[in-house]
């Protein structure tokens, strides 16, 4: 039910002539036949009926989408509150109480931000392809299933399908596997015990792949999509680059601020770390969890030691006696949708007074502040257990800004430290690609030859603020890099230096950046990416096509552009280069 088409079995709104005001703007819903329909403000500024074909999710709100000329598929900013009467629902609400951007802003629901073919497809359905056509600003997107079916998950089922036709001794004979692209095998004969000693669960088996996790990043996660024709059991990174803990997304402790789609906020934990996996705790197939409430802890933690009030200090039964209260506080987005934070962190109420993040026992105890909290934790555990997380000092001082060096030297020190989860050193390094300095330069070099491919990109992205000799010294090789978001962004830092590259080098670039280009293209409907395109361009001197590539940004965004231009129109009178580029594309320089 992540997608559906739009019927009368399927739609939970009161499309009966009901009617909802929010900044202004009215939404009127009613029905013409089996077609639901909202009369409300369109792209031209004025009101118009408007025919809803999908419906996307379910619980504990529903979505309604609407398309628009050239295949725009638009979702509206007013949802379906499918929650019970009795806890508030059954109700139309905005996603964004009392603001209705104009129509020609791109926050208005017919805007690029509630574009369903670029925002939301392709983790609603399966095998999407978004197919944008520049030249007439349309999509021609696809599926092979509307909804999230096996392909989504297991990659393309037809050599499955065949497998199946056989009988057991024929398959046996005929067959290696079941034919599935991405196995999910990983949990498959694992069990946790408890160590006699410390009273701690292990895995019998250490996990040493990431096929499952990775399966369920390509929409868990706050991520770029870089190429189009992913398929369950593909390298990530070579379709999508994840996105680190970064001060917009994330507190400086790690905890959820922005809607982050957990994947991040699992892989700092202490149960990824030791091998735990999403489908340890989760049914992918039933979506409920392996066991109710408390239980789906005890697969692996002594009940009788972590489920009694001398552990958790609440009664038995009640709210703060249930696990995740205290260790995955939940976070209201969409208005509506409480969802945990994946971090499994020990409650630090200490933090909420030194860096101002949230803590769990202030977040049901409002009436006392975090002194109070503070005082009984350490009174309950006189020995205090700082927790698995450690970055959130150095993180802390990132988010306040500046050039404190100390900020700089503490990002090195976490980047360094092999212990820590990899997600964490990934995103000290892209802060650190803020700072550029001999810290940063040897954090560096040393990552970019990771093994985990994401480290690898952050490391080698350090490089944007960094001079040739440095950019050359570190870049070259990685254009051969076995995965394509980190090619490409070889060819993003060494596009200046193109024509100076050893013949060799230069075919390895000129691989890179057609792949650089490829992605770029894919997202050409959106503005940012044309505008990366202009500054690609005109750093390999091909001018023409940079100004091309600016008016197609002005036409998406003019907003973008302007500033695009504000900033080159700056730079200008200090470089010849972007005089050059400002000439090509018709700006005045200041």
């Amino acid at each position: 039910m992540a997608m559906q088409r739009a019927t009368p079995a399927t739609v939970l709104g009161r499309f009966d002539g009901a009617t909802f005001v929010n900044g202004g703007v009215s939404y009127a819903f009613f029905r013409r036949g089996d077609t639901s329909i909202v009369n409300t403000i369109g792209s031209t500024g004025r009101a118009g009926d408007f025919a809803i074909r999908y419906t996307f999710g379910v619980f504990p709100l529903q979505q309604y989408l609407v398309e628009l000329r050239g295949g725009h598929v638009q979702a509206l900013l007013v949802a379906w509150d499918a929650r019970p009467a009795q806890q508030g629902g059954q109700r139309w609400f905005s996603l964004a109480p009392g603001e209705e951007a104009s129509h020609a802003e791109r926050f208005h629901w017919t805007g690029s931000q509630y574009n369903w073919n670029y925002m939301c497809a392709d983790c609603h359905s399966t095998a999407v392809r978004k197919q944008y056509e520049p030249a007439t600003d349309s999509f021609h997107t696809s599926f092979s299933e509307i909804n999230v079916a096996c392909e989504a998950c297991h990659g393309p089922g037809s050599r499955h399908a065949s497998w199946g036709q056989y009988s057991g001794v024929l398959r046996r004979l005929f067959w290696r596997d079941d034919g599935l692209q991405s196995r999910l095998t990983e949990r498959r004969g694992v069990v946790w015990p408890i160590d006699s000693t410390s009273g701690l669960p292990h895995r019998s088996v250490p996990r040493t792949s990431e096929r499952e996790i990775q399966t369920c990043t390509q929409c868990h996660a706050r991520r770029n999509h870089i190429a189009d024709g992913y398929t369950a059991g593909a390298p990530l990174l070579d379709y999508y680059v994840p996105l680190p803990l970064l001060s917009d997304m994330y507190f400086p402790d790690g905890q959820q601020l922005d809607e982050v789609y957990t994947v991040a906020s699992f892989q700092q934990s202490k149960m990824y770390t030791f091998g735990v996996t999403c489908a340890d705790c989760h049914d992918p197939h039933t979506q409920k969890l392996r066991r109710p409430g408390n239980q789906v802890c005890a697969q692996c933690h002594r009940t009788a030691k972590y489920d009694t009030t001398a552990h958790h200090h609440h009664a038995a039964g009640s709210a703060g006696a249930q696990c995740v209260s205290c260790h995955m506080p939940d976070t209201t987005y969409m208005q509506i949708d409480r969802r945990h934070d994946h971090s499994l962190r020990i409650p630090r109420p200490d933090l909420s007074i030194s860096l101002g993040v949230p803590n769990a026992c202030n977040r049901c105890h409002t009436e006392h502040d975090a002194k109070w909290a503070v005082s009984l934790i350490r009174y309950w555990y006189p020995n205090s257990n700082p927790g698995f997380q450690r970055f959130a000092h150095a993180f802390a001082s990132d988010d306040r800004g500046g050039g404190d060096p100390a900020a700089t030297d503490s990002l090195g020190v976490v980047a360094n430290d092999a212990t820590e989860p990899w997600i964490v050193r990934a995103s000290a390094l892209a802060r650190l690609g803020a700072r550029p300095s001999a810290v940063a330069l040897e954090a560096a070099t040393k990552w970019s030859r990771d093994t985990n491919p994401t480290v690898r990109f952050y490391a080698l992205a350090i490089l944007e603020n960094m001079d040739a000799q440095q950019r050359l010294a570190l870049a070259p090789r990685m254009l051969t890099d076995e995965r394509r978001a980190i090619r490409q962004e070889a060819a993003w830092l060494l596009a200046p230096f193109a024509r100076s590259l050893d013949s060799a080098t230069r075919r390895a670039f000129d691989m890179a950046a057609s792949e650089f280009v490829a992605s770029q293209r894919y997202n050409a409907d959106r503005a940012p990416s044309r505008l990366r395109l202009v500054s690609f361009y005109a750093q390999l001197g091909r001018l023409d096509s940079a100004a091309t590539e600016f008016h197609a940004a002005a036409h998406l965004d003019s907003a973008a552009a302007n500033q695009f231009a504000q900033a080159l129109s700056a730079a200008a009178p200090t470089s010849a280069e972007a005089a050059a580029l400002a000439r090509a594309l018709g700006i005045n320089i200041r």
